[in-house]
């Protein structure tokens, strides 16, 4: 069974799906998709977010500041960890640092990063981190704050393998999203061969970047098989191989899905 290791399940286009939301879970289930994680991206969110993970035993929820939703009012670290003391939380974020569309708030950006590194630390729970264009702000900041035990995962993973090289080396995994599938993405699959399977998670990160076949259509979590059959071929073993390495892995790395 698979796992949709990021997914915005708020955010969804529904439309398609006479009962809602437990339609598109139940055209994931159907397709072998058996445990999602709802991410967090703004204090707005974080109750639908945590509402839905309440309802459907098998999703989980993140609590946490995306750096775009970023703003002068920080989240502080302790405010986080009393949102993280909700059961079905079982990370931070998502957050860390985009300089592509945003770098006008960098030095907030890095701020509540850091928080929620620390956060991680003291709660004991991984960190989905977004990076984009801020690379070696972004290590720098996971090798000074972030706990080598608890971790978290770089998602939607779009960099250098240099740069996955470091965070595997300070315990992170790496998530990989529909992109892998892009046309020019040959830098990214390149990637994905040489990320050890054991570090390795999936996602979609929908309702954005739908896998080819679905490129420029609502992604939903139904979808992640598309990315996992893609990355088993890339990395030359079966699809349901792939499927329970990675699912795994989730539960390794959030371990309180485990309870």
């Amino acid at each position: 069974m698979l796992v949709d290791s990021h997914c915005h399940l708020d955010r969804l286009d529904l439309s398609r799906y006479e009962n809602g939301l437990d339609g598109a879970v139940a055209a994931a289930a159907e397709r072998g998709i058996s445990t999602m994680l709802c991410v967090c991206i703004s204090e707005e969110n974080k109750d639908r977010v945590l509402e839905i993970a309440e309802s459907y035993p098998a999703i989980f929820a993140s609590v946490g500041v995306h750096p775009s939703d970023v703003e002068q009012e920080l989240v502080d670290v302790e405010t986080l960890k009393t949102w993280a003391k909700h059961p079905k939380v079982v990370a931070l974020g998502e957050t860390g640092l985009d300089y592509y569309y945003t770098k006008d708030k960098a030095a907030f950006q890095r701020e509540s990063f850091c928080n929620h590194l620390v956060a991680g630390a003291e709660t004991g729970l991984p960190v989905i981190v977004h990076t984009r264009d801020a690379r070696e702000d972004t290590l720098e900041l996971i090798r000074a704050h972030a706990s080598p035990e608890s971790s978290g995962v770089l998602h939607c993973f779009t960099e250098s393998w240099e740069m996955a090289r470091q965070a595997l080396d300070m315990n992170f995994y790496i998530s990989i999203s529909g992109i892998v599938t892009f046309k020019n993405a040959e830098e990214l699959r390149e990637v994905v061969r040489k990320v050890p399977l054991e570090k390795l998670l999936i996602e979609t990160d929908s309702p954005y970047l739908a896998p080819v076949p679905y490129r420029g259509k609502p992604n939903e979590p139904k979808y992640v098989r598309e990315v996992a059959e893609y990355i088993a071929d890339l990395k030359g073993i079966r699809f349901e191989e792939l499927a329970e390495i990675s699912r795994g892995n989730f539960f390794n790395l959030f371990k309180r899905a485990n309870a």
